[in-house]
């Protein structure tokens, strides 16, 4: 069975904040931060997608996500955003 591990970005108008992360079920993933987290995501409803990258293995997802959180990353994402 092949189970594929999503990194993802999001971005809420509300707070203009970004959100990185990765997840082997992005579909699910992406609901509960809009309907059931009760972390600081919640107060940032709604969240849109603005970035999903597949990945073979969970390391790989780790890797980009770990590069893409912080400096250069994050400026990357904010640079999708404005597209």
């Amino acid at each position: 069975m092949f189970i594929s591990h999503e990194f993802y970005g999001l971005f809420s108008e509300k707070s203009n904040k970004h959100y990185a992360g990765f997840s082997s079920d992005f579909e699910t993933r992406f609901r509960s931060h809009n309907e059931f987290e009760k972390d600081w995501t919640a107060k940032c409803r709604p969240w849109i997608v603005i970035l999903t990258e597949t990945y073979l293995t969970k390391p790989e997802a780790i890797q980009r996500e770990n590069w893409l959180k912080p400096g250069a990353g994050r400026t990357y994402i904010k640079l999708l955003n404005k597209n």
